[in-house]
């Protein structure tokens, strides 16, 4: 891959692209943010980086929309941030008038990218993305899924002493206090996670996980999550970039899947060098089935709030 532009050059923004840059994912990295000179700064503290790291993806930084011209990948991490005591709901409105301007950018000067969504309410801003831009939804993703398991993963860890590497876990629904863990799908290297937990434990993780970001926000006080987010669009990039089809649970449009269609919910998905490739319909028990429709009508309740494109 030759070009990642990013449109936010904030803490998310800014660990997503030190990340693609220490595993030289793409040839270059753009930073892009109407911040003046903040981007240029964020670019260059990242690139003096490079001869400890030793990588050679050329970064830079713009207030331009025009530099994401010809990207490949998208990354729009763009937008407000939620405060402690706020649900990713909250900052809708707001956020929204700001991916509409930054869509109609990628529309005009990468307009043969892949979008990844990160901003809040991710599912639905990924919905409004392929509303607006009219596209395959192959093409446009959001990122939560692979945030969402990787926290799972990383409380089971916590709980059993068991390396993270050997540990599958996997999220659906939307990114917020309705997302649906599905416990009997993790695993501790192909083990059921329920023959090193009791169902009290597991039940515990699963709300745990529910509440991963706000509890880092409560605990930070003054910003939200930014490693881990980064971490998470990284392996979505690179899973593009390298032409992978690597299964990671992602945002995508749904199109009969789950029961569900013309909605944006997480999923676990295929991701290759063409963005989307397949949404795996796993098979939901009843009850799994009932908490996704439900974590479903919760994200069709906040689509409902947005006019059309």
């Amino acid at each position: 891959m030759q070009k990642v532009a990013i449109v936010g050059a904030g803490r998310v923004g800014e660990t997503t692209a030190q990340i693609l840059a220490e595993q030289e994912t793409c040839r270059e990295v753009v930073l892009i943010d109407i911040r003046e000179d903040v981007p240029q700064g964020v670019a260059l503290d990242i690139f003096q980086t490079a001869p400890f790291f030793e990588f050679d993806t050329r970064v830079s930084g713009s207030n331009d929309p025009a530099a994401m011209r010809d990207a490949d990948v998208v990354v729009v991490t763009a937008g407000v941030p939620r405060k402690p005591g706020m649900s990713r709901s909250d900052v809708l409105g707001v956020n929204l008038k700001v991916i509409d301007g930054i869509i109609d950018d990628v529309m005009q000067f990468a307009p043969n990218a892949i979008v990844i969504m990160v901003t809040n309410p991710v599912d639905v801003l990924t919905y409004r993305v392929w509303q607006r831009t009219g596209w395959p939804r192959e093409r446009v993703l959001g990122q939560a899924g692979v945030l969402d398991a990787s926290r799972m993963a990383a409380f089971i860890a916590m709980e059993t002493g068991f390396s993270t590497r050997d540990i599958t876990t996997i999220v659906l629904g939307g990114h917020g206090d309705s997302m649906v863990p599905i416990p009997r799908f993790c695993t501790v290297n192909g083990i059921p996670v329920s023959q090193f937990l009791s169902e009290q434990q597991i039940e515990e993780i699963v709300e745990r996980t529910r509440g991963g970001g706000a509890e880092i926000l409560a605990l930070r006080k003054n910003a939200s999550a930014y490693d881990a987010p980064g971490a998470s669009i990284a392996a979505m990039v690179d899973a593009i970039s390298h032409n992978r089809n690597r299964v990671l649970p992602s945002v995508a449009i749904l199109q009969g899947e789950y029961e569900e269609d013309g909605i944006a919910m997480g999923v676990p998905c295929i991701l290759n060098e063409r963005g989307l490739v397949q949404v795996l319909d796993l098979g939901l028990s009843d009850d799994e089935q009932a908490m996704f429709r439900e974590s479903a009508a919760a994200v069709r309740h906040d689509i409902e709030r947005i006019p059309l494109a």
